[in-house]
């Protein structure tokens, strides 16, 4: 049984990746508690497929493609900002509209200016190929992340469950706004090399939810969120190495396994365990047993 998880770690590669799917594990589910929060979960998905249009006009001017992910991704909060400010549409059928113009943008770049730039790869992610350079870019991500949160948690908690209080006495809630959508997009991009941008909210939503259902406060369920990301980052990578599946689609799939299991079995709101349920389940035995 040691020998099964010691064997990985001979590999470089797979040295890398643990230590970015690790990572990766606690960034996205402190990052991913907000979006839960505010109820904008469908956010993520949106800046997921809109850093398109910037990998692919990044890359054919030989740009570091991640700048111009990051550009791309920030311009769609704005343009969803700016439809739901000028007009009566709802902000999510406007995120619908922006996730498919992008994602429809990015595929007709890539066509269009030739570009050699690996659709499969940045769709579906290939974390086995992390480079120590993409482990350093992580890791530097991860730092300024999780800095933002610690110096300006009160704010950001502040602005999270009231926003027309936080404004009212005085915060920059524009600062703040645009604060957590840099930092959900360089969240995004940090993990496209894992999971890919067709899987990335799986991982940015996943784990926070599961701890939603298991705990009440913001910290606690960044907290839990992360040993939740971790435990899942670590059981895909090694269900991946051992079955030869993609990785990033056994990451996901067990952190949905997880919120699965807390959907029915949280001590308070679990389906199968919460108080009425339970309740009604044991009237309904005694029913059946006084009819027999």
């Amino acid at each position: 049984m040691f020998n099964l998880l010691l064997e990985p770690l001979d590999f470089e590669f797979m040295r890398n990746a643990l230590f970015t799917a690790i990572m990766l594990g606690v960034l996205c589910s402190v990052v991913g508690s907000y979006l839960i929060v505010q109820r904008m979960g469908l956010l993520g998905d949106v800046i997921a497929h809109a850093v398109l249009p910037g990998l692919a006009i990044a890359f054919f001017f030989g740009v570091d493609i991640f700048l111009g992910a990051f550009i791309s991704g920030t311009f769609s909060t704005l343009i969803i900002a700016w439809i739901q400010s000028q007009s009566r549409v709802k902000v999510d059928v406007a995120m619908a509209m922006v996730f498919s113009g992008f994602l429809a943008l990015g595929i007709m770049l890539i066509t269009l200016l030739k570009s050699k730039l690996d659709l499969h790869h940045f769709l579906f992610g290939d974390i086995l190929g992390v480079t120590e350079s993409d482990v350093w870019r992580t890791l530097i991500i991860t730092v300024i992340v999780l800095l933002g949160v610690k110096l300006f948690y009160k704010e950001l908690l502040f602005y999270t469950f009231d926003s027309l209080a936080a404004q009212a006495i005085g915060l920059p809630v524009n600062l703040i706004h645009v604060g957590l959508i840099s930092a959900i997009t360089l969240t995004i991009i940090a993990s496209m090399q894992a999971v890919g941008v067709v899987l990335v909210v799986s991982l940015l939503i996943g784990p926070a939810i599961t701890a939603y259902l298991l705990v009440k406060e913001l910290h606690q369920m960044m907290m839990l969120g992360a040993i939740i990301g971790i435990i899942s980052s670590i059981a895909g990578m090694y269900i991946s190495y051992y079955l030869n599946v993609p990785s990033g689609a056994a990451i996901v799939l067990v952190v949905s396994s997880l919120f699965v299991l807390a959907l029915l079995l949280s001590p308070s709101q679990g389906i199968l365990t919460r108080p009425n349920t339970v309740k009604n389940s044991a009237r309904i035995f005694r029913s059946l047993k006084r009819g027999e």
